[in-house]
């Protein structure tokens, strides 16, 4: 778990590939659903083309899909997921069978930190791939190192929505930082530290 600008995907995918499992997050999840025209994502897409949030009943069965395939059995990394007290709950519930959440991983960091990464990240158009102007900024300036596309801003990338964004994630998920805080299952994670630091800060607090 983490608020936007902490960096809880890049890590996640990190922290995953060390432990030898695989990590997902429920967009990914979304999105191939729709790709494969599931029931599970025609009935999410009927949510999200409105607008609206996808009902944590449907999102859980998404989860739950994903997570009771055998390639799993060994174990897995939920990238931003429960985002509600209602969601973890029923998560809780459905993997009691399998042995249970063992660990929740907050990442978190000063919001004047977090809004600096958000307002400075570009974005490649073709592939997608993310910068920063602060650092691993692609040589050639303006080009994506991966595909050489073209770096952008996004709009949403200014200091007015990075804090609208940031306080909307803790309001939402304050009940579900507690839920975990309070049956010991959450470790808290310095996400200011730099990026290798929080890395083995973060298998640390796995093992």
């Amino acid at each position: 778990m983490g608020p936007p600008g902490s960096g809880k995907g890049t890590q996640a995918s990190g922290i995953a590939k060390k432990l030898n499992v695989e990590s997902v997050s429920t967009g990914d999840l979304f999105r191939s659903h729709q790709t494969r025209q599931t029931e599970l994502g025609i009935l999410a897409a009927t949510y999200m083309e409105r607008g609206e949030y996808v009902p944590d009943a449907v999102a859980i069965k998404i989860i739950m899909d994903w997570v009771v395939h055998p390639k799993r059995s060994k174990g897995f990394v939920l990238d931003g997921f429960p985002r509600t007290k209602t969601q973890a709950e029923t998560l809780d519930k459905e993997l009691c069978r399998y042995g249970g959440v063992d660990r929740v991983l907050l990442i978190d960091a000063p919001e004047v930190e977090l809004v600096r990464r958000l307002t400075g990240r570009l974005s490649c158009k073709d592939c997608q791939a993310t910068y920063h102007v602060d650092h691993n900024l692609s040589s050639n300036n303006r080009k994506c190192e991966k595909c050489e596309g073209r770096l952008y801003r996004r709009s949403d990338d200014n200091s007015i929505v990075a804090k609208k964004r940031i306080q909307l994630y803790r309001k939402e998920t304050s009940s579900v930082v507690e839920h975990y805080r309070e049956i010991g299952k959450l470790k808290e994670i310095n996400g200011a530290e730099p990026m290798d630091t929080v890395a083995k800060n973060l298998l640390e607090a796995v093992e």
